[in-house]
């Protein structure tokens, strides 16, 4: 009997509930495998765990732009390659909400907009408010180090930064709290102004924008003790890894050009630096969810965390993204609605369906502009499909991902296919196997088809 009344409560819960305001969170270079809930078992990030067991978890979601700019055109406007066409914030603010952005969501340099408090290439229109989070990123003063150099100062004098080339490979630990740090100035903010939208009673899209983990990787030293680098596995490259790779498809951001392979020891501080500001980062995701909780906002607010883009840390031996590598194009997606039990989908789905969900989650027309598909029938069942394929860009070519296979077609002609269910890490491509020309042909002809497709809508 008890068991009957708290599914009765428990779907009256449900059946009542509206969603009214949408909160989005985007992290800054996040790579799906650094979190728990994707499967790390080293990362520590039980917030952003907990938020995946309370909504909707996507195993399979993929960026369009795989580097800041293009993604986040992208995703803001619904478009595969986002241009002049109306973005979310405008399209809400014509509908009667707040629109309010915190931190960076459309592209800002990091570190140099960071450390200007600039906008950066921030499209104004989209916002009825925004606030800028600086911090002194790589001259914060502290522990820093330069990994490919091989560099270790506390010295604050020629530390590689804003347009310098080795500025990826920057970590600083430091003694303090981290709240001197952007992304904790932003969740600072994001609960001020939560507070106010309570007061003022009026719906809202809120925006989030964190900047960790992209490099570099700044954080108070606690977070650094969390992960002893010398306990860090590095993932396994094949030997002639790139033999069967074209051309195209090799990352100039590799360990040989930046010096980084003669130094397997830093390789691992790099793992390190990344997961202590991963864990940073998920703790201010914790503060913000904790307060529109407190503040009786989570029953009518949904809740989006994603990422731009994925990340590289040697797979391959290749380092950071604009790429088609896996671990580039995959990114973490996790919605929690209010009105939808929690799940784990498999489907294929990508970051142009974020707009037109929020717009379908309150009741609002979605734009024609728009490319992307609501989510709303995977929120309501996670077994549910909207779409066959997520396709990716660089400027050499396109990859195209479904649920069993990776297709890249570049520009030059060359191509790359790999069997995603036997071959998750990409290390055999199949392209001149004659056993595959079935399923390359078929894929071809989707690939045309489909890249024609959004090239005319």
């Amino acid at each position: 009997m008890n068991k009957f009344l708290t599914l009765f409560c428990f779907s009256v819960f449900f059946a009542q509930a509206k969603i009214e305001n949408i909160l989005l969170i985007v992290s800054d270079d996040l790579k799906a495998d650094a979190l728990g809930c994707y499967g790390s078992q080293v990362a520590r990030t039980p917030n952003i765990d907990q938020l995946a067991k309370q909504g909707t978890l996507f195993q399979n979601a993929y960026c369009q732009g795989t580097v800041c700019r293009p993604s986040r055109a992208s995703f803001m406007r619904g478009r595969y390659i986002g241009k002049e066409e109306i973005t979310w914030g405008e399209h809400f603010q014509k509908n009667g909400f707040s629109s309010t952005r915190v931190g960076k969501i459309f592209h800002m340099r990091v570190p140099g907009d960071i450390i200007a408090g600039t906008d950066g290439q921030d499209i104004p229109e989209c916002w009825s408010a925004k606030y800028n989070m600086a911090g002194k990123e790589a001259h914060t003063p502290g522990n820093y180090a330069c990994l490919n150099l091989n560099k270790f100062t506390t010295e604050m004098k020629d530390r590689q930064s804003t347009q310098m080339p080795y500025r990826m490979f920057v970590t600083v630990d430091y003694v303090g709290d981290g709240s001197d740090q952007p992304d904790w100035k932003a969740a600072t903010k994001s609960i001020e102004l939560l507070k106010q939208f309570k007061k003022d009673k009026q719906p809202f899209f809120l925006a989030t924008g964190l900047v960790r983990p992209h490099y570099p990787n700044v954080a108070p030293i606690q977070y650094f003790s969390a992960y002893p680098f010398k306990q860090i596995k590095l993932p396994f490259v094949p030997e002639n890894d790139w033999e069967d790779m074209p051309k195209a498809a090799i990352s100039g951001s590799n360990s040989k050009r930046y010096g980084i392979h003669k130094f397997p020891e830093n390789q691992k501080r790099m793992w390190a630096g990344y997961l202590a500001t991963v864990t940073y980062m998920d703790e201010q995701v914790g503060r913000i969810i904790r307060a529109l909780k407190e503040l009786g906002l989570a029953q009518n607010t949904a809740v989006m965390f994603t990422s731009d883009h994925g990340y590289l840390l040697g797979e391959h031996h290749f380092w950071q993204k604009g790429n088609l590598r896996e671990e580039v194009t995959r990114v973490p997606l996790i919605i929690k609605s209010p009105v939808n039990k929690p799940g784990i989908s498999n489907s294929i789905v990508e970051l142009v369906d974020l707009f037109p969900t929020a717009c379908e989650m309150v009741g609002v027309q979605t734009p024609s502009s728009v490319q992307g598909s609501s989510l709303l029938p995977i929120l309501k069942d996670p077994k549910k499909q909207v779409k066959n394929s997520a396709l990716s860009f660089i400027p050499k070519g396109t990859s195209m991902r479904t649920e069993k296979w990776a297709y890249m077609k570049y520009k030059d002609g060359a191509e790359e296919l790999y069997d995603m269910k036997n071959d998750p890490k990409q290390f055999k491509n199949l392209i001149v196997n004659d056993h595959y020309s079935p399923v390359l042909n078929k894929l071809r002809n989707q690939f045309k088809t489909e890249t024609k497709l959004i090239s005319f809508r």
